[in-house]
């Protein structure tokens, strides 16, 4: 788990919500299970439709119910014409943060800083924000720039539809991202790097529970701190994997117990369970504890 989330920012499951569609946006805001609800006017809109749906978030957010799901936006790409706008309608009190797709430089991420901090100052909002979107090779390869180009990043998302498509691969894709393992480990280790959380891509295959359970827990040993989605459906089996078991929590308490016990007494490293324990374990033991007691 990144500092972020054990900071309070947690994330497991991130929904993408067409926000064009009101009673779809009317029933994601009000989903008590889902982590962070991500109202949509890039590509889950068509572009006929994109600025009805800016007029309606541009409306509806202020007035949609708190605390839970929190409510990010997910808007237009930083270098088009419509991202000023999309900037000038949704950054208003009670939205949490901007979703920012096809991010490829830091530089990028510090001129949305820049438009999105002058809105705040305009309308009172504050403290937004960012998801920033890794979705092709070039911004990859600058992801760990892009991680730390701002202390408004909160997480990396990995776009695998269009990555897959920068790379060229086939329409049809079963079973999406597996053949992407080495890209999805270049965005966990690229947001560890910034102490940032890191968030894998949709599962697309809606009616296959088991298929998005093994694909979570890939996710989840790769690294990922959370999961994107695009049915609530889908929301429970990602809560489930990305949140430790009880067991987990239990053995992850006692570790922590009985290091500090050792320490008291002067001691760097302790057996435990017939495993040599030493501090970074410790620390890893006190991240599970964290995450778990931040969905209680």
């Amino acid at each position: 788990m990144s500092d972020h989330g054990a900071s309070g920012q947690l994330a497991r499951s991130l929904m993408f919500v067409p926000g064009h569609r009101e009673k779809m946006v009317a029933k994601a805001s009000v989903l008590q299970t889902l982590d962070l609800a991500m109202f949509d006017i890039e590509d889950g809109v068509p572009p006929a439709e994109k600025d009805t749906a800016r007029s309606l978030l541009e409306a509806k957010l202020p007035m949609l119910p708190s605390p839970r799901p929190r409510r990010f936006v997910r808007v237009n790409a930083i270098a088009s014409d419509r991202f000023a706008k999309d900037v000038a309608a949704v950054v208003v009190p009670g939205v949490e943060g901007l979703a920012l797709p096809k991010v490829e430089s830091p530089d990028e991420v510090r001129a949305a800083e820049r438009d999105v901090a002058r809105r705040e100052g305009e309308t009172g909002a504050s403290g937004l924000t960012f998801i920033v979107a890794i979705e092709s090779a070039r911004g990859l390869l600058r992801a760990p720039e892009i991680a730390a180009a701002s202390p408004r990043v909160m997480g990396l998302m990995f776009g695998a539809e269009d990555f897959a498509n920068d790379l060229g691969l086939p329409t049809d894709r079963r079973g999406a991202a597996r053949e992407l393992a080495q890209a999805r480990a270049q965005v966990v280790f690229a947001a560890a790097s910034a102490h940032v959380q890191s968030y894998d891509g949709v599962w697309p295959e809606i009616a296959d529970l088991d298929g998005l359970r093994r694909d979570s827990i890939q996710a989840r040993e790769l690294g990922f701190t959370g999961k994107t989605l695009i049915h609530p459906g889908q929301i429970d089996t990602i809560n489930a994997v990305f949140t430790p078991s009880e067991a987990d929590v239990d053995l992850a308490r006692r570790v922590v117990a009985a290091f500090e016990e050792a320490v008291r007494r002067g001691e760097g490293a302790i057996a435990f369970g017939g495993q040599l324990i030493d501090l970074p374990i410790v620390e890893r033991a006190r991240r599970v504890v964290a995450l778990y007691e931040a969905t209680r």
